[in-house]
């Protein structure tokens, strides 16, 4: 077994333990989500509350565990594997640390959810950029488009530029800290100017390796 795999599924287990372990103590109904001031605006029962999260994670880790087995061009997701494996860890990190953020609010430790949550962000989408900038071509992982998918150059070029690119939008993440009224603001702009401009960028340079 690989190590990520153990690594995952010890931060699994771990969200279902703590969920048993929580579950007489916790209210009967648990504040569930924020909105982008981090005020609560919705709630669920504890049971949800306690093992959705947990079971969120398990089914992305199964279908992380799928992608590789199933892509046509598994081969070349291989060559980095090591940077996938990584986010791997790192998004079931991401949602064990929203999981232990939402319970102690919910034993009444009062905080803003936007700035503990901004450099959680940060860190995730910085590394996403540095996925980016190793992925090759594949069906599942990357910036995907017709174009990057059709020429192996495009693609390369598209995946260097939105690396850094997604590495910058890391960095603008941590502002949420100091701003955290705009954390949504500062996180959700930035991916869907990165995410516009790179699909973009690739068509251009697609169209560029036409003509020579």
């Amino acid at each position: 077994m690989r190590k990520s795999k153990l690594i995952v599924i010890l931060i699994i287990l771990t969200s279902f333990i703590i969920g048993i372990y929580f579950y007489p103590q916790i209210p009967e109904k648990m504040a569930s989500h924020w909105n982008v001031q981090g005020q609560v605006d919705d709630y669920m029962s504890k049971s949800w509350g306690l093992f959705l999260m947990p079971i969120i994670s398990l089914g992305l880790f199964l279908l992380f565990i799928l992608i590789p087995k199933i892509d046509p061009l598994k081969m070349n997701i291989e060559k980095f594997r090591k940077y996938f494996d990584g986010f791997i860890i790192l998004i079931i990190l991401f949602l064990f640390y929203l999981y232990l953020l939402t319970i102690l609010w919910n034993f009444d430790n009062k905080f803003s959810m936007n700035q503990v949550l901004s450099p959680a962000f940060g860190i995730l989408f910085f590394y996403c950029g540095i996925l980016i900038e190793k992925v090759k071509r594949n069906w599942f992982i990357g910036i995907k488009t017709p174009w990057t998918l059709s020429n192996e150059k495009v693609w390369d070029k598209t995946h260097q530029l939105g690396g850094k690119l997604f590495k910058i939008v890391g960095i603008i993440a941590f502002l949420g800290i100091i701003f955290p009224n705009y954390t949504f603001f500062l996180i959700l702009f930035p991916v869907i100017a990165v995410s516009i401009y790179t699909v973009v960028y690739s068509y251009f340079e697609y169209q560029k390796e036409k003509i020579f």
